[in-house]
């Protein structure tokens, strides 16, 4: 592997990867690069106004798209059992990350969350870089449940509580709702009995019932979504303003750059509300053409996991596709009405490199299980050995 291959997106090797495998590749392309035009859009207003550039979001996420295509394309490069082998000190390098924003003066508070980590003038955000890692090792252990030990599977079960409340604390309920649905997800395809999956889900309910109840602004989010339109001014504002968005675009939409909610009515528009602007941009159409890019991607997603080669590899492909198809999926449920306000960014769509990263790497995994699982013949080793002696007779 060369520096080359980690940072161009046309490589010659690719050619004889299988089908899958290259299909999903540029699919992910696409949607990076449709959400980086979209991004542009969202987000000029906005720059211009505060910063006097317009591009001053859309350089930034270029930035962060092409560190993120170092990690996808080493990932793709690399063997799996060399990156599970890892996943776990990955998990436990970033929980501590997310344990440090607890701690008063480290973390970076934006609109009341403190979520970020500061290292310079780079802030990261751990709740979101730490996904993939999850899905690695949750697949590790799920994987092979019935050959650990309890110690060990105690351990882990005891380290995933601790990041989905660390999580929670910081406060982010929506992200560790997404990752505790993950490792539940990742965990019933495994087939773990329905007893331990039973008691888990009651559990995650009852914990993000009680955030709810003494999280004001969580609940306050939720009363909103029932009836926006009760106090439109305040609470139901963001949804009111995304669902104007939505319903502006009509058919076809108003066209790319002239959508009228971006311009300082549409809060967070380039973040958690991004799709609304498309959506008003590229009208019904449009969106329709992304929900079957999405649909496309997860049904590809499927197929990878139906193929793959052991227990391990198909949750790994399970668990990515739950991170990129789920998440957007929640992301436009939210912008649409369908869904409580959250904030879940859209994969590839939302400013923020640590999201751009996480989205790149859970797809860099899910294109290396399609390749380790189509990309080459299992051949017996009595073949090989009969294989072996016709080449020793040629010889001779």
């Amino acid at each position: 592997m060369t520096l080359r291959d980690l940072i161009l997106l046309v490589n010659p090797s690719d050619k004889e990867w299988a089908t899958d495998a290259r299909l999903l590749r540029w699919l992910t392309f696409l949607w990076m690069f449709i959400g980086l035009a979209v991004l542009f859009s969202a987000s000029y207003p906005s720059a211009d106004a505060e910063f006097g550039d317009g591009l001053y979001y859309f350089k930034r996420q270029l930035i962060w798209a092409v560190l993120g295509l170092v990690g996808f394309n080493l990932q793709v490069r690399s063997p799996l059992r060399y990156i599970l082998g890892v996943a776990q000190w990955f998990v436990i390098l970033l929980l501590g990350f997310i344990l440090i924003t607890l701690i008063p003066g480290f973390g970076t508070t934006v609109n009341g969350a403190t979520r970020w980590l500061a290292l310079g003038p780079v802030p990261l955000q751990p709740s979101e870089l730490i996904k993939p890692f999850l899905v690695l090792q949750s697949a590790r252990i799920f994987g092979q449940w019935k050959r650990l030990s309890w110690r060990i599977r105690l351990t882990w079960l005891g380290i995933f509580a601790c990041v989905l409340v660390g999580i929670l604390l910081q406060p982010n309920l929506s992200t560790a709702a997404l990752c505790g649905m993950t490792l539940w997800l990742v965990a019933l395809a495994s087939g773990l009995p329905f007893s331990y999956l039973g008691g888990t889900a009651l559990g995650g309910l009852l914990l993000a019932t009680i955030s709810i109840s003494l999280k004001e602004y969580q609940r306050r989010r939720v009363m909103s979504f029932l009836d926006p339109w009760a106090d439109p001014m305040r609470d139901g504002y963001q949804l009111v303003q995304s669902l104007l968005a939505v319903g502006s675009g009509g058919t076809w939409g108003s066209g790319f750059g002239l959508s009228q909610q971006k311009l300082f009515y549409l809060p967070i528009q380039y973040t958690d509300f991004i799709f609304a602007v498309f959506a008003e941009e590229f009208g019904f159409a449009g969106s329709v053409l992304l929900l079957g890019l999405i649909m496309a991607y997860a049904t590809l997603a499927l197929m990878v996991a139906m193929k793959a080669r052991n227990s391990v590899y198909r949750l790994v492909a399970i668990g990515a596709m739950i991170l990129i198809v789920g998440q957007s999926l929640l992301n436009i449920g939210v912008a649409t009405g369908v869904l409580p306000t959250t904030g879940l960014p859209f994969p590839f769509f939302s400013y923020g490199g640590s999201s751009m990263i996480a989205s790149l790497l859970s797809a860099g995994l899910l294109i290396r299980v399609a390749r380790e699982s189509g990309g080459a013949e299992v051949v017996s080793l009595q073949s090989r050995r009969h294989s072996a002696a016709e080449r020793r007779r040629v010889r001779k």
